[in-house]
């Protein structure tokens, strides 16, 4: 009898020890978990992700020309460049930024570009850029092998500066001056306009580079005033608008390639 109740206190005991430990062995992974600490969160992670979003919003112009981009005789918001940023924004999402650069200096040729471009030592990640280079050539009487040679080195720059890739070029045709109180109609200067600008474009078709002509805009002039500026001589803010027609879908199409 002796042996049976002293059986059934150590099964008691036994029991006992297992539950306590059983319970404290649970209470300490709970413990544990609460003190366990949060996952942490690497905040360069967090930049870089908002870095890419930025970067993806903001589309970069380029406009490298002359007179005829930085839009002599008419308001700095009247050039076809700035006339084109803001288009651009009215036809993109709101969250999108648009940041505009300009090349560009009344009486500037193709040399005189260049040098500009180099001095200014500019990086190449712009989104869109613009080229319309080759009036003062003409008016300067420079030899027009010239303007052969300095126009494809002035469109190898603007691609190197759009990323590398001919995609993000709009080369943009020489306006003809002759329609214009200045020009008086002058033929010659309507053949010589002509001849450079079908260089141009012969070198654009063959390289699958983006042409666009606008000189019939300007053959208005002399029948349509209100397209010339008020020195009788380049664009009024009226004929960049109707430049910036011609040039808006293609930009539309490149920005959303």
């Amino acid at each position: 009898m002796k042996k049976i109740i002293f059986f059934i206190i150590c099964s008691v005991v036994l029991n006992f020890n297992c539950s306590s430990e059983r319970i404290l062995i649970e209470e300490q992974e709970i413990i544990e978990e609460i003190a366990a600490p949060d996952e942490e969160i690497n905040p360069d992670e967090e930049d870089d992700d908002a870095i890419v979003t930025e970067n993806q919003n903001t589309f970069k112009i380029l406009g490298l020309g002359d007179s005829y981009t930085i839009g002599q005789s008419v308001c700095d918001t009247c050039k076809f460049p700035v006339q084109l940023k803001d288009s651009l924004i009215n036809n993109f999402n709101s969250d999108n930024e648009f940041e505009l650069k300009v090349i560009a200096t009344t009486g500037w040729t193709t040399t005189n570009l260049i040098g500009a471009i180099d001095r200014e030592n500019i990086n190449n990640d712009y989104n869109l850029v613009t080229l319309l280079i080759g009036v003062n050539n003409q008016y300067q009487k420079k030899p027009f092998s010239i303007y052969e040679s300095e126009f494809p080195q002035l469109v190898n720059t603007a691609i190197s500066k759009g990323k590398g890739d001919k995609k993000n070029v709009i080369v943009v045709s020489i306006p003809d001056y002759a329609y214009t109180p200045f020009g008086n109609g002058n033929t010659n200067i309507s053949t010589e306009i002509d001849r450079y600008n079908s260089f141009a474009e012969d070198y654009c078709t063959k390289n699958n580079i983006t042409y666009i002509s606008i000189t019939d805009i300007t053959r208005m002039g002399l029948n349509n005033p209100e397209l010339v500026a008020s020195d009788g001589l380049h664009p009024s803010k009226l004929a960049y608008t109707k430049f910036v027609e011609r040039i808006l879908p293609v930009a539309i199409e490149k920005l959303k390639d």
